[in-house]
């Protein structure tokens, strides 16, 4: 769930009055803030701590211990003198161990470097002011400087939990750390840039004290995710696992077809055809991957009489058989991934939107959504997302830095993973090939989308800590390389 401050301060309440104590919790939370550090950065390096006087300070100092005995450097730098900690606080810091207690005089060459942001938590509001104002932009200046990555604690320091309204000298985060739900100003459009990543981290008492809200927005995480995945049995076929119908390329757009097919070979798609044409069906057998039948047709109507579980169509198909792709869009009964070229099409024809045969499941990065709906421009992303989805009877995943999954009766649902490496030519059509082959073994479509968004991010994020690429040279083929440990990540609950 995401919630609001107070709705956040509520369930902390009531897990103090069924016997959960404040330290308790501190304890649980720096534990798995260190658990989350440790996942991103395998390797120790340099951790510099910037801890405030209340219990996110706190909970920095626990994480700030437990990094300590997994041999990384720390360095604690307190934002207050010690005599306005809270009791707590102090004692943290006091156990806080293998830890340096002053800013490095000199980083290490050659290591991560990780800075924490505990200066506020939930409770904080308003303009920053000093001392704060001048530890978040030392935080700020070790991000450029050093190319540190932050990780805000709850929070970035300077964002407002409800409104998501920026400070002009808030906290950039690469990684936030939420404790124990989600934020309502996480999610803001303008607070994307200094929020990042988002990891939930569980607290069980904060989970046994919330109260269920099945319609409340959420965040995709691997705790709710993992579930709708079920495991592969062991007397299974290959036509237990969708066959998956695609069609995608024309001439110069080949590689479109071929990166679609791949993801959706390597996201557990049984049995996966590529249609082409005439024009193109050299090119794409030369291409395609090995598992992959490309199977060439006079018009893409033939697709429609054969026996397939989903249908993927657009990445890189053109506009120049329109009229028979708006057909296959209407009247197939199957699930349909629709993207690129089959969203334009779709533009040209929005009427169409309400008079689709089965299931559709649309993923329009910005410029296709603005095209589908003029209207997106002039509304942030979430309730673009609500707009389109009460109008048209359709599945809609709106790809960005924060991806949204949305459908009419089920809460938005807030992509978590991903890095800036994926902000290139090729990602949306790995994601329509995994969404493929999610909705191939009969997921619903909400499922697949965020279960797709979470497992390409997660890819990306794998590809820079477990590869040479960097978030220059990050790229769709790559990404697809690493989906098989995103599903493993997945299965073992990561962040």
């Amino acid at each position: 769930m995401i919630l609001t401050c107070a709705e956040m301060r509520a369930v902390e309440e009531r897990a103090f009055a069924e016997g959960a104590t404040p330290e308790t919790l501190m304890n649980e939370a720096g534990e798995q803030i260190a658990r989350a550090i440790t996942q991103f950065f395998p390797e120790p390096g340099v951790a510099i701590v910037f801890f405030g006087k209340g219990h996110n300070g706190g909970d920095a100092l626990v994480a700030a211990r437990h990094l300590g005995e997994a041999r990384w450097q720390v360095h604690l730098v307190a934002a207050f003198s010690s005599d306005k900690w809270t009791d707590l606080t102090r004692k943290k810091f006091g156990e806080a161990g293998l830890c340096y207690p002053h800013f490095p005089t000199k980083l290490t060459s050659g290591k991560p470097i990780i800075v924490l942001d505990g200066l506020l938590g939930i409770g904080a509001s308003g303009e920053l002011r000093e001392p704060i104002l001048h530890f978040t932009r030392t935080i700020n200046s070790l991000r450029n400087a050093v190319n540190a990555h932050v990780f805000a604690l709850d929070l970035p320091t300077g964002l407002d939990g409800d409104t998501g309204h920026l400070d002009r000298d808030a906290v950039v985060a690469d990684t936030t750390l939420t404790v124990g739900f989600g934020k309502t100003g996480l999610v803001a459009d303008a607070a994307t840039d200094n929020v990042g990543r988002i990891a939930v981290l569980p607290v069980k008492a904060l989970s046994a004290a919330a109260e269920a809200r099945p319609t409340a927005d959420h965040l995709g995480t691997p705790i709710e995710l993992a579930p709708l995945l079920p495991r592969r049995r062991f007397d299974s076929h290959k036509g237990n696992y969708g066959r998956i119908g695609i069609i995608a390329g024309s001439r110069g757009f080949v590689g479109a077809a071929a990166m679609t097919s791949a993801a959706c070979v390597h996201a557990r798609g049984g049995l996966v055809v590529l249609y082409a044409t005439a024009d193109t069906h050299s090119a794409l057998t030369a291409i395609a991957p090995p598992e992959v039948m490309v199977r060439q047709v006079d018009s893409y109507l033939e697709v429609l009489v054969q026996k397939h579980d989903v249908l993927a169509v657009g990445p890189g198909v053109g506009l120049s058989r329109s009229k028979e792709i708006s057909q296959v869009m209407a009247a197939s009964s199957l699930p349909m991934i629709i993207d690129a070229d089959g969203l334009n099409i779709l533009s040209q024809n929005r009427a169409a939107l309400g008079h689709f045969a089965g299931p559709r499941l649309l993923t329009p990065h910005p410029g296709e959504m603005a095209r589908l709906e003029p209207d997106a421009e002039k509304r942030d992303r979430n309730a673009t997302v609500a707009a389109f989805t009460e109008a048209h009877p359709v599945t809609l995943l709106l790809k960005g830095a924060r991806t949204i999954i949305g459908e009419v009766g089920r809460p938005l649902s807030f992509n978590t993973t991903g890095n800036p490496g994926m902000a290139t030519g090729g990602m949306g059509d790995v994601l329509t090939g995994v969404c493929a082959a999610l909705a191939g073994q009969g997921l619903p479509l909400y499922d697949v989308a965020r279960l797709g968004a979470w497992l390409c991010g997660r890819a990306g994020e794998l590809a820079l800590s477990h590869g040479p690429e960097s978030e220059e040279s990050l790229s769709a083929t790559v990404l697809i390389r690493y989906l098989g440990l995103a599903f493993r990540d997945l299965r073992a609950r990561s962040f």
